[in-house]
Protein backbone atom coordinates (compact mmCIF):
# COMPACT_ATOMS: atom_id res chain seq x y z
CA UNK A 1 0.00 0.00 0.00
CA UNK A 2 1.31 3.42 -0.86
CA UNK A 3 2.26 5.36 1.71
CA UNK A 4 0.66 9.31 1.48
CA UNK A 5 1.07 12.07 4.27
CA UNK A 6 -2.47 12.95 5.29
CA UNK A 7 -1.41 16.72 4.96
CA UNK A 8 -0.04 18.61 2.19
CA UNK A 9 2.59 20.72 1.40
CA UNK A 10 0.33 23.38 1.26
CA UNK A 11 -1.24 23.11 4.77
CA UNK A 12 1.60 22.67 6.04
CA UNK A 13 3.32 26.14 5.08
CA UNK A 14 0.18 27.12 6.19
CA UNK A 15 0.69 25.81 9.77
CA UNK A 16 4.07 26.61 10.10
CA UNK A 17 3.26 30.47 10.44
CA UNK A 18 2.11 29.29 13.85
CA UNK A 19 3.79 26.24 14.95
CA UNK A 20 7.47 25.87 13.50
CA UNK A 21 8.90 22.69 12.35
CA UNK A 22 9.78 20.34 13.84
CA UNK A 23 6.72 18.68 15.52
CA UNK A 24 4.03 15.84 15.41
CA UNK A 25 0.92 15.77 13.97
CA UNK A 26 -1.87 13.61 14.14
CA UNK A 27 -4.81 12.82 12.27
CA UNK A 28 -7.75 13.06 13.69
CA UNK A 29 -10.06 11.96 11.35
CA UNK A 30 -7.80 8.79 10.58
CA UNK A 31 -7.87 8.26 14.68
CA UNK A 32 -11.59 8.29 14.86
CA UNK A 33 -12.35 5.99 11.66
CA UNK A 34 -10.00 3.55 13.10
CA UNK A 35 -10.97 3.51 17.07
CA UNK A 36 -14.36 2.81 15.15
CA UNK A 37 -13.35 0.16 13.37
CA UNK A 38 -12.48 -1.64 16.31
CA UNK A 39 -15.38 -1.13 18.33
CA UNK A 40 -17.17 -2.91 15.36
CA UNK A 41 -14.64 -5.59 14.59
CA UNK A 42 -15.20 -6.76 18.37
CA UNK A 43 -19.01 -6.09 18.65
CA UNK A 44 -19.79 -9.95 18.76
CA UNK A 45 -18.64 -9.85 22.25
CA UNK A 46 -20.65 -7.95 24.24
CA UNK A 47 -17.68 -7.58 27.14
CA UNK A 48 -14.98 -6.12 24.80
CA UNK A 49 -12.72 -3.62 25.76
CA UNK A 50 -9.65 -1.72 24.31
CA UNK A 51 -7.26 -0.94 26.81
CA UNK A 52 -4.77 1.83 24.71
CA UNK A 53 -1.34 1.62 25.75
CA UNK A 54 -0.95 5.20 27.11
CA UNK A 55 2.98 4.75 26.93
CA UNK A 56 2.52 4.98 23.20
CA UNK A 57 1.36 8.27 22.66
CA UNK A 58 0.79 9.99 26.24
CA UNK A 59 -1.21 12.84 25.07
CA UNK A 60 -4.23 13.69 27.01
CA UNK A 61 -6.17 15.10 23.74
CA UNK A 62 -5.83 12.01 22.10
CA UNK A 63 -6.72 9.95 25.19
CA UNK A 64 -10.56 11.59 25.27
CA UNK A 65 -10.61 11.44 21.77
CA UNK A 66 -10.33 7.57 21.90
CA UNK A 67 -12.34 7.52 25.38
CA UNK A 68 -15.04 8.82 23.30
CA UNK A 69 -15.43 5.00 21.69
CA UNK A 70 -15.54 3.21 25.04
CA UNK A 71 -11.57 3.12 24.86
CA UNK A 72 -10.05 2.62 28.47
CA UNK A 73 -5.96 3.82 29.01
CA UNK A 74 -3.28 0.58 30.09
CA UNK A 75 -0.87 2.59 32.22
CA UNK A 76 2.57 0.77 33.47
CA UNK A 77 3.33 3.60 35.67
CA UNK A 78 1.86 6.24 38.28
CA UNK A 79 2.28 8.97 36.27
CA UNK A 80 0.74 7.32 33.33
CA UNK A 81 -1.71 6.92 36.45
CA UNK A 82 -2.19 10.28 37.19
CA UNK A 83 -2.75 11.40 33.30
CA UNK A 84 -5.47 8.88 32.87
CA UNK A 85 -7.45 10.16 35.72
CA UNK A 86 -6.76 13.79 34.76
CA UNK A 87 -8.39 12.79 31.20
CA UNK A 88 -11.30 11.64 33.71
CA UNK A 89 -10.52 7.65 32.80
CA UNK A 90 -11.00 5.62 35.90
CA UNK A 91 -12.03 2.53 37.32
CA UNK A 92 -12.62 -0.55 34.84
CA UNK A 93 -11.94 1.72 32.33
CA UNK A 94 -7.91 1.38 33.24
CA UNK A 95 -5.81 -1.50 33.09
CA UNK A 96 -2.78 -1.61 35.38
CA UNK A 97 0.31 -3.56 33.61
CA UNK A 98 3.50 -2.76 35.06
CA UNK A 99 6.79 -4.94 36.22
CA UNK A 100 8.78 -4.26 39.40
CA UNK A 101 6.09 -2.35 40.77
CA UNK A 102 6.86 -0.02 43.63
CA UNK A 103 4.19 -0.75 45.90
CA UNK A 104 2.77 2.78 46.12
CA UNK A 105 1.68 2.28 42.14
CA UNK A 106 -0.12 -0.49 43.46
CA UNK A 107 -1.95 1.68 45.76
CA UNK A 108 -2.34 4.45 43.53
CA UNK A 109 -3.81 2.05 40.82
CA UNK A 110 -6.21 0.40 43.35
CA UNK A 111 -7.70 3.71 44.67
CA UNK A 112 -8.58 4.76 41.23
CA UNK A 113 -10.05 1.16 41.41
CA UNK A 114 -7.80 -0.16 37.89
CA UNK A 115 -7.65 -3.37 37.34
CA UNK A 116 -4.20 -4.36 38.32
CA UNK A 117 -2.14 -6.93 35.96
CA UNK A 118 0.12 -9.03 38.30
CA UNK A 119 3.26 -10.00 36.34
CA UNK A 120 4.71 -12.01 38.67
CA UNK A 121 4.06 -14.53 41.40
CA UNK A 122 5.93 -12.69 44.23
CA UNK A 123 3.94 -9.43 43.56
CA UNK A 124 0.75 -11.79 44.92
CA UNK A 125 2.38 -11.67 48.65
CA UNK A 126 3.53 -8.23 47.64
CA UNK A 127 0.45 -6.41 46.77
CA UNK A 128 -1.37 -8.21 49.32
CA UNK A 129 1.04 -5.89 52.22
CA UNK A 130 0.63 -3.22 49.68
CA UNK A 131 -3.00 -2.89 50.24
CA UNK A 132 -2.78 -3.88 54.44
CA UNK A 133 -3.90 -7.51 53.86
CA UNK A 134 -6.38 -7.14 51.17
CA UNK A 135 -6.84 -7.90 47.33
CA UNK A 136 -9.05 -6.03 45.01
CA UNK A 137 -12.49 -8.23 43.56
CA UNK A 138 -10.65 -7.87 40.27
CA UNK A 139 -6.99 -9.05 39.52
CA UNK A 140 -5.48 -10.45 36.50
CA UNK A 141 -2.39 -12.63 35.55
CA UNK A 142 0.39 -11.98 33.36
CA UNK A 143 1.04 -15.53 31.48
CA UNK A 144 4.66 -16.28 30.05
CA UNK A 145 4.54 -19.96 27.55
CA UNK A 146 8.23 -19.49 27.43
CA UNK A 147 9.88 -20.93 24.16
CA UNK A 148 9.72 -19.15 21.12
CA UNK A 149 6.14 -18.16 19.61
CA UNK A 150 6.07 -19.17 15.87
CA UNK A 151 3.39 -18.88 13.35
CA UNK A 152 2.53 -20.07 10.11
CA UNK A 153 4.96 -17.41 8.66
CA UNK A 154 8.13 -18.44 10.42
CA UNK A 155 9.33 -17.16 13.92
CA UNK A 156 8.05 -14.18 15.26
CA UNK A 157 9.06 -13.50 18.60
CA UNK A 158 11.04 -14.96 21.89
CA UNK A 159 9.03 -14.28 24.64
CA UNK A 160 10.99 -17.47 26.71
CA UNK A 161 13.77 -14.41 27.09
CA UNK A 162 11.22 -11.82 27.95
CA UNK A 163 11.22 -10.11 31.27
CA UNK A 164 7.48 -10.24 31.63
CA UNK A 165 4.86 -13.06 33.17
CA UNK A 166 4.26 -16.21 35.22
CA UNK A 167 5.15 -19.84 33.88
CA UNK A 168 1.86 -22.19 33.80
CA UNK A 169 2.95 -23.54 37.14
CA UNK A 170 3.19 -20.17 38.82
CA UNK A 171 0.58 -19.06 36.74
CA UNK A 172 -1.83 -22.44 38.50
CA UNK A 173 -0.89 -21.44 41.53
CA UNK A 174 -1.63 -17.86 41.26
CA UNK A 175 -5.06 -18.28 40.79
CA UNK A 176 -5.70 -21.03 43.57
CA UNK A 177 -4.82 -18.62 45.94
CA UNK A 178 -6.28 -15.51 44.60
CA UNK A 179 -9.80 -17.76 44.62
CA UNK A 180 -9.18 -18.86 48.21
CA UNK A 181 -8.45 -15.04 49.00
CA UNK A 182 -11.61 -14.04 48.17
CA UNK A 183 -11.05 -12.20 44.33
CA UNK A 184 -14.30 -12.33 42.59
CA UNK A 185 -13.30 -11.39 38.98
CA UNK A 186 -9.57 -12.89 37.29
CA UNK A 187 -8.29 -12.39 34.35
CA UNK A 188 -5.73 -13.83 31.85
CA UNK A 189 -3.20 -11.72 29.64
CA UNK A 190 -0.41 -12.26 27.61
CA UNK A 191 2.00 -10.56 25.22
CA UNK A 192 4.04 -13.06 22.95
CA UNK A 193 5.32 -11.24 19.55
CA UNK A 194 5.98 -7.45 18.67
CA UNK A 195 4.60 -5.45 15.75
CA UNK A 196 2.87 -8.13 13.84
CA UNK A 197 1.66 -7.43 10.52
CA UNK A 198 0.06 -10.42 9.73
CA UNK A 199 -4.03 -11.31 10.59
CA UNK A 200 -3.52 -14.66 12.66
CA UNK A 201 -1.49 -13.51 15.18
CA UNK A 202 -4.46 -12.55 17.53
CA UNK A 203 -6.70 -15.67 16.61
CA UNK A 204 -4.01 -17.89 17.25
CA UNK A 205 -2.73 -16.51 20.12
CA UNK A 206 -6.44 -16.18 21.70
CA UNK A 207 -6.76 -20.10 20.52
CA UNK A 208 -3.88 -20.46 22.69
CA UNK A 209 -5.16 -18.52 25.66
CA UNK A 210 -8.97 -19.62 25.27
CA UNK A 211 -7.70 -23.72 25.68
CA UNK A 212 -5.68 -22.32 28.56
CA UNK A 213 -8.62 -20.85 30.29
CA UNK A 214 -10.42 -23.97 29.70
CA UNK A 215 -7.71 -25.81 31.77
CA UNK A 216 -7.71 -23.22 34.41
CA UNK A 217 -11.66 -24.07 34.96
CA UNK A 218 -11.19 -27.68 34.98
CA UNK A 219 -8.19 -28.04 36.95
CA UNK A 220 -8.58 -25.51 39.37
CA UNK A 221 -12.06 -24.87 39.71
CA UNK A 222 -11.70 -20.65 38.28
CA UNK A 223 -13.89 -19.68 35.32
CA UNK A 224 -12.22 -16.62 34.25
CA UNK A 225 -13.98 -13.29 33.48
CA UNK A 226 -11.82 -11.96 31.25
CA UNK A 227 -9.06 -12.45 29.05
CA UNK A 228 -6.82 -9.97 27.59
CA UNK A 229 -4.64 -10.62 24.18
CA UNK A 230 -2.97 -7.16 24.77
CA UNK A 231 -0.81 -5.55 22.62
CA UNK A 232 1.17 -6.86 19.34
CA UNK A 233 -1.13 -6.19 16.04
CA UNK A 234 1.26 -3.89 14.47
CA UNK A 235 1.61 -1.74 11.20
CA UNK A 236 3.53 -1.78 7.89
CA UNK A 237 6.01 0.59 8.16
CA UNK A 238 7.49 0.39 4.37
CA UNK A 239 5.89 0.74 1.69
CA UNK A 240 3.44 -1.30 -1.04
CA UNK A 241 3.03 -4.12 2.38
CA UNK A 242 -0.56 -5.05 3.37
CA UNK A 243 -1.54 -3.92 6.69
CA UNK A 244 -3.67 -5.57 9.03
CA UNK A 245 -7.38 -5.75 8.80
CA UNK A 246 -9.21 -5.30 12.17
CA UNK A 247 -12.82 -6.79 10.87
CA UNK A 248 -10.68 -10.02 9.59
CA UNK A 249 -8.71 -9.99 13.30
CA UNK A 250 -12.08 -9.94 14.84
CA UNK A 251 -13.54 -12.38 13.25
CA UNK A 252 -10.57 -14.80 13.73
CA UNK A 253 -11.18 -14.38 17.38
CA UNK A 254 -14.68 -15.15 17.12
CA UNK A 255 -13.51 -18.58 15.74
CA UNK A 256 -11.79 -19.20 17.79
CA UNK A 257 -13.96 -18.55 20.81
CA UNK A 258 -16.89 -20.48 18.98
CA UNK A 259 -14.61 -23.24 18.80
CA UNK A 260 -12.87 -23.59 22.18
CA UNK A 261 -14.62 -21.54 24.80
CA UNK A 262 -18.31 -22.14 23.91
CA UNK A 263 -18.28 -25.97 24.39
CA UNK A 264 -16.61 -25.27 27.88
CA UNK A 265 -19.65 -23.42 28.66
CA UNK A 266 -17.41 -20.35 28.72
CA UNK A 267 -19.74 -18.00 27.10
CA UNK A 268 -19.63 -14.57 29.05
CA UNK A 269 -15.74 -14.68 29.08
CA UNK A 270 -14.87 -10.55 27.76
CA UNK A 271 -12.38 -9.85 25.43
CA UNK A 272 -9.80 -7.26 26.25
CA UNK A 273 -6.90 -5.72 23.71
CA UNK A 274 -4.37 -3.60 24.74
CA UNK A 275 -3.37 -1.53 21.25
CA UNK A 276 -0.83 1.45 21.04
CA UNK A 277 0.66 0.72 17.44
CA UNK A 278 -2.02 -0.19 15.55
CA UNK A 279 -4.48 2.49 17.44
CA UNK A 280 -2.59 5.59 16.41
CA UNK A 281 1.09 4.74 14.72
CA UNK A 282 -0.35 6.10 11.19
CA UNK A 283 -2.18 8.70 12.43
CA UNK A 284 1.02 10.56 13.26
CA UNK A 285 3.88 12.29 11.53
CA UNK A 286 6.66 14.06 12.29
CA UNK A 287 7.04 16.95 10.24
CA UNK A 288 10.37 18.73 9.69
CA UNK A 289 12.41 20.77 7.22
CA UNK A 290 15.64 20.48 5.83
CA UNK A 291 17.97 23.36 6.45
CA UNK A 292 21.33 22.16 5.61
CA UNK A 293 22.97 19.55 2.84
CA UNK A 294 26.72 18.02 3.05
CA UNK A 295 28.83 16.41 0.49
CA UNK A 296 31.51 14.17 1.45
CA UNK A 297 32.22 10.57 0.75
CA UNK A 298 27.94 10.22 1.18
CA UNK A 299 25.07 12.71 0.47
CA UNK A 300 23.91 14.21 3.74
CA UNK A 301 20.22 16.08 4.25
CA UNK A 302 20.22 17.38 7.81
CA UNK A 303 17.09 18.43 9.02
CA UNK A 304 15.56 20.49 12.00
CA UNK A 305 14.40 17.07 13.71
CA UNK A 306 16.70 14.66 15.58
CA UNK A 307 16.47 11.69 17.78
CA UNK A 308 14.88 13.45 20.71
CA UNK A 309 12.20 13.53 18.23
CA UNK A 310 11.81 9.73 16.67
CA UNK A 311 14.36 7.69 18.71
CA UNK A 312 13.42 4.44 17.02
CA UNK A 313 15.70 5.18 13.85
CA UNK A 314 18.42 5.34 15.92
CA UNK A 315 18.00 3.13 18.86
CA UNK A 316 16.21 0.22 16.30
CA UNK A 317 17.55 0.86 13.46
CA UNK A 318 13.85 1.19 12.52
CA UNK A 319 12.75 2.20 9.06
CA UNK A 320 10.09 5.07 8.60
CA UNK A 321 9.11 6.09 5.81
CA UNK A 322 9.73 9.56 4.20
CA UNK A 323 7.63 11.59 1.69
CA UNK A 324 8.94 15.24 0.49
CA UNK A 325 6.05 17.33 0.46
CA UNK A 326 5.07 18.56 -2.55
CA UNK A 327 7.65 16.02 -4.29
CA UNK A 328 5.32 13.04 -3.73
CA UNK A 329 5.48 12.26 -7.94
CA UNK A 330 9.23 13.72 -8.57
CA UNK A 331 11.27 10.60 -9.71
CA UNK A 332 13.61 8.81 -6.09
CA UNK A 333 17.08 9.49 -7.85
CA UNK A 334 18.91 10.88 -4.81
CA UNK A 335 20.34 8.58 -2.44
CA UNK A 336 20.74 10.57 0.99
CA UNK A 337 21.25 10.01 4.80
CA UNK A 338 18.95 11.83 6.66
CA UNK A 339 20.18 13.11 9.46
CA UNK A 340 19.55 15.30 13.09
CA UNK A 341 22.17 17.60 14.90
CA UNK A 342 22.79 14.56 17.88
CA UNK A 343 26.24 14.24 18.52
CA UNK A 344 25.84 10.50 17.88
CA UNK A 345 26.82 9.19 14.59
CA UNK A 346 23.16 7.19 15.09
CA UNK A 347 21.05 10.07 14.58
CA UNK A 348 19.61 9.24 11.17
CA UNK A 349 15.95 8.90 10.24
CA UNK A 350 17.24 7.03 7.00
CA UNK A 351 20.14 5.67 5.39
CA UNK A 352 20.88 5.36 1.66
CA UNK A 353 17.48 6.28 0.96
CA UNK A 354 16.26 6.96 -2.53
CA UNK A 355 14.62 10.29 -2.31
CA UNK A 356 13.75 12.91 -4.69
CA UNK A 357 16.39 15.97 -5.20
CA UNK A 358 16.16 18.29 -1.48
CA UNK A 359 16.70 21.57 -1.06
CA UNK A 360 17.07 23.46 1.81
CA UNK A 361 13.66 24.38 2.89
CA UNK A 362 11.81 21.56 1.75
CA UNK A 363 9.61 19.86 4.32
CA UNK A 364 9.92 16.34 4.25
CA UNK A 365 6.91 13.95 6.51
CA UNK A 366 8.21 11.17 8.24
CA UNK A 367 5.58 8.34 8.44
CA UNK A 368 4.23 6.54 10.91
CA UNK A 369 5.39 8.44 14.37
CA UNK A 370 1.66 8.04 16.42
CA UNK A 371 2.96 5.52 18.18
CA UNK A 372 6.33 5.66 20.26
CA UNK A 373 7.39 8.22 18.44
CA UNK A 374 6.96 11.76 20.76
CA UNK A 375 6.75 9.37 23.87
CA UNK A 376 10.26 8.03 23.57
CA UNK A 377 11.50 11.41 23.06
CA UNK A 378 14.46 12.55 25.44
CA UNK A 379 16.84 15.70 25.94
CA UNK A 380 20.07 14.49 24.90
CA UNK A 381 22.68 17.41 24.08
CA UNK A 382 20.29 19.75 25.49
CA UNK A 383 17.93 19.11 22.89
CA UNK A 384 14.45 20.30 23.34
CA UNK A 385 11.45 18.23 22.77
CA UNK A 386 8.90 19.34 19.81
CA UNK A 387 5.06 20.45 19.99
CA UNK A 388 2.34 17.86 19.21
CA UNK A 389 -0.49 19.22 16.79
CA UNK A 390 -3.73 17.92 15.76
CA UNK A 391 -5.12 17.99 12.21
CA UNK A 392 -9.32 18.75 13.03
CA UNK A 393 -11.36 16.86 10.89
CA UNK A 394 -12.23 20.21 9.15
CA UNK A 395 -8.76 20.23 7.95
CA UNK A 396 -7.62 23.36 10.89
CA UNK A 397 -4.57 22.60 13.07
CA UNK A 398 -4.33 23.25 16.80
CA UNK A 399 -1.32 23.02 19.24
CA UNK A 400 -2.09 20.15 21.68
CA UNK A 401 1.21 19.84 23.40
CA UNK A 402 4.05 22.97 23.42
CA UNK A 403 7.34 22.88 22.52
CA UNK A 404 9.74 22.90 25.04
CA UNK A 405 11.77 25.77 25.82
CA UNK A 406 15.02 26.06 28.27
CA UNK A 407 12.98 26.37 31.64
CA UNK A 408 12.13 23.13 31.05
CA UNK A 409 14.92 21.56 30.52
CA UNK A 410 16.23 23.77 33.69
CA UNK A 411 13.50 23.30 35.74
CA UNK A 412 15.00 20.81 38.14
CA UNK A 413 17.85 23.09 38.96
CA UNK A 414 15.01 25.16 41.05
CA UNK A 415 16.07 26.27 44.45
CA UNK A 416 20.10 25.60 43.50
CA UNK A 417 22.36 28.93 43.07
CA UNK A 418 22.98 28.17 39.58
CA UNK A 419 19.95 28.71 38.89
CA UNK A 420 19.65 32.17 38.87
CA UNK A 421 22.03 32.46 36.50
CA UNK A 422 20.42 30.16 33.91
CA UNK A 423 17.45 32.49 34.26
CA UNK A 424 19.97 35.59 33.08
CA UNK A 425 21.10 33.25 30.59
CA UNK A 426 17.94 32.66 29.04
CA UNK A 427 17.30 35.96 29.22
CA UNK A 428 20.22 37.09 27.35
CA UNK A 429 19.82 34.60 24.55
CA UNK A 430 16.19 35.63 23.55
CA UNK A 431 17.47 39.09 22.80
CA UNK A 432 19.48 37.51 20.25
CA UNK A 433 16.45 36.90 18.23
CA UNK A 434 14.83 39.96 19.05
Amino acid sequence: MKKVPFVTKQQIEEIVKTYPTPFHIYDEKGIRANAKAVKEAFAWNPGFKEYFAVKATPNPVLLQILHEYGIGTDCSSKTELMLSAACGITGGDIMFSSNDTPAEEFVYADQLGATINLDDFTHIEFLEKALGGRFPKTLSCRYNPGGVFKMSNGIMDNPGDAKYGMTKEQLFEAYRILHEKGVERLGLHAFLASNTVTNEYYPQLAGQLFELAVSIKEEIGVSLSFINLSGGVGVPYVEDAEPNDIRKIGEGVREQYERVLVPAGMTDVAIFTEMGRFMMAPYGGLVTKAIHEKHTYKEYIGVDACAVNLMRPAMYGAYHHITVLGKEDAPKDETYDVTGSLCENNDKFAIDRKLPQIDNGDYLFIHDTGAHGFAMGYNYNGKLKSAELLLREDGSAVQIRRPEGPMDYFATFDGMPVFDELKKQMEAVSKLGS
